[in-house]
């Protein structure tokens, strides 16, 4: 089996929490990663960044929809966090400290899918 069809068949197996905390997870890193390594160039920062964004507003386009089975205040609350997040990735090229904001909103959302406190 190649690594590709190895891979589909993971996703196809996970539950979405699984998939959405995968995916958190990997986001979170990349910040980790950033605020880590100060010496990091821009471009490997804004990647960082940008991935994170982009997580962020697939979670908040998947929220906005009429289908989606989350209670509508969950729904708002991560709509709110994501416009949040969106606010705070722009301080967040010139701050390290604002990367660490953003990576401790990511665990606790990751807390969350886990299960665990």
């Amino acid at each position: 089996m190649s690594i590709k069809a190895y891979q589909q068949a993971a996703t196809r197996a996970e539950a979405p929490r699984d998939v959405e905390w995968r995916a958190f997870s990997l986001a979170t890193a990349g910040l980790m990663r950033a605020a880590e390594e100060q010496s990091l160039d821009g471009a490997a920062r804004v990647e960082a960044i940008n991935k994170n964004l982009q997580l962020w507003a697939l979670m908040a386009d998947d929220c906005a929809q009429p289908d989606n089975h989350l209670p509508a205040a969950l729904r708002a609350q991560m709509i709110s966090l994501a416009l949040w997040v969106e606010r705070h990735s722009r301080l967040a090229l010139r701050q390290i400290s604002a990367l660490h904001d953003m990576i401790d909103v990511n665990r606790a959302i990751m807390e969350g899918l886990s299960g665990r406190p």
